[in-house]
């Protein structure tokens, strides 16, 4: 029996054995809430009180938890960026959209411009009208 410094008992920290572990992972796997009855059949089974499995429920629970809201937080963010990726992809599709169409005898030069320049590698080295200042 250990003693802290004012000479009460001490509690120390159990020590489970593998095969309990392993026993009461399968059991958690099963169910993550056990009923009073099936807590005292699995301690007396296992050699342990009530009290250690509870507290072992209970600090598994917490540890599962911690990671199940990991794993959403991460499935999360990819599903996220696969969003904006796919939405980035949809925009870039309206804008193909725009250059099948036929043009629009009002576009003014900057648009068509624009669109040659997305389209044509290196720019379209075609201009409509020649910049203010300069003449073709």
């Amino acid at each position: 029996i250990l003693l802290d410094k004012d000479g009460k008992r001490k509690h120390t920290r159990p020590t489970f054995s593998g095969q309990q572990i392993f026993a009461l992972e399968k059991t958690f796997e099963q169910t993550k809430y056990l009923a009073g009855p099936e807590r005292a059949r699995l301690a007396y089974s296992l050699g342990m009180t009530e009290s250690q499995v509870k507290v072992w429920f209970q600090n598994r629970r917490t540890k599962w938890r911690k990671k199940h809201a990991a794993e959403m937080a991460t499935a999360k963010k990819k599903q996220d960026s696969e969003t904006e990726r796919l939405k980035g992809a949809s925009e870039n599709e309206e804008e193909d959209d725009d250059y099948n169409k036929p043009l629009d005898p009002n576009s003014d030069d900057e648009k068509i411009t624009q669109l040659l320049k997305k389209h044509k590698p290196g720019g379209s080295g075609l201009l409509l009208h020649p910049p203010e200042g300069e003449t073709s």
